[in-house]
């Protein structure tokens, strides 16, 4: 009773196989690719699957790029594509968005994961959940589940590319992170590194104070590793945080798997 769990971002198609649709299920196969290259994975990586009894997955590249990996689905599996939307409550979350539908997929997913994560450790606490990738994004979310709201700003590399084009003579190669950087790569990586990490450190504040209890944070995505030595507080580092959310949700959907 196999499982496909899929999450399209900004920059790559990741996607991991189980042996079932709940938490805690054994990954038999996972990979990723970069969306260029999304039509070589019916002929490619998933051609020795065993196909999938369900699917469901999280998009925030756009309509075309969903398309693109459902054509995929359909080629190499029987199993009809599912694409989780945001919505009102779901698996333990609230969803205080002022537009709750608008609220980006992969933001949701990963909060419902954080959640599930967090409960599975002992008792309720507030949170704080950040995915550090093309774009990061920092959540707000109380003892209760209730989202508070969340904090979009650029990635690396967009800061990076953003100073480039904008400012004469900084094209340099990538720096390392300094507390006092005396040349212009590190001072550049060092800025964004710290830009970010100020960001999460506000939103803690907020948490903390707002709820009276200090939350639990959790860090997820492609660079978050790149991160986790230069923040303050106690993070943990989960790599598969949205694979988690949508494992929550689709036991929670009683999906076939």
């Amino acid at each position: 009773m196999a499982f496909l769990a899929i999450d399209i971002g900004n920059t790559r198609i990741k996607w991991s196989l189980y042996d079932a649709a709940r938490p805690g299920a054994v990954p038999v196969a996972h990979g990723a690719e970069f969306l260029d290259h999304i039509e070589r994975l019916a002929e490619g990586p998933w051609a020795d699957l065993p196909p999938p009894d369900s699917m469901l997955g999280c998009v925030v590249a756009g309509d075309a790029v969903r398309r693109r990996a459902e054509e995929q689905v359909v080629e190499r599996f029987e199993c009809s594509p599912r694409w989780v939307v945001s919505s009102v409550a779901e698996a333990g979350i609230v969803n205080g968005y002022d537009h709750p539908t608008r609220l980006g997929a992969d933001r949701w997913v990963a909060m419902i994961g954080a959640r599930h994560r967090m409960m599975s450790q002992g008792k309720p606490r507030p949170m704080v959940v950040v995915m550090i990738g093309t774009a990061v994004t920092v959540e707000g979310v109380d003892v209760h589940g209730k989202f508070l709201g969340g904090l979009i700003l650029p990635g690396h590399g967009i800061m990076l590319r953003a100073l480039e084009s904008g400012t004469a003579g900084l094209h340099v190669p990538t720096g390392e992170v300094r507390e006092f950087p005396t040349n212009t790569s590190d001072a550049l990586t060092s800025g964004g590194t710290y830009a970010i990490a100020g960001a999460v450190e506000r939103m803690v504040q907020h948490v903390r104070a707002h709820c009276g209890a200090e939350p639990a944070c959790f860090m997820t995505g492609g660079a978050g590793w790149k991160m986790a030595p230069s923040m303050n507080g106690d993070f943990e580092l989960v790599d598969s945080l949205i694979m988690d959310g949508l494992l929550v949700i689709a036991q929670e959907r009683m999906l076939p798997g």
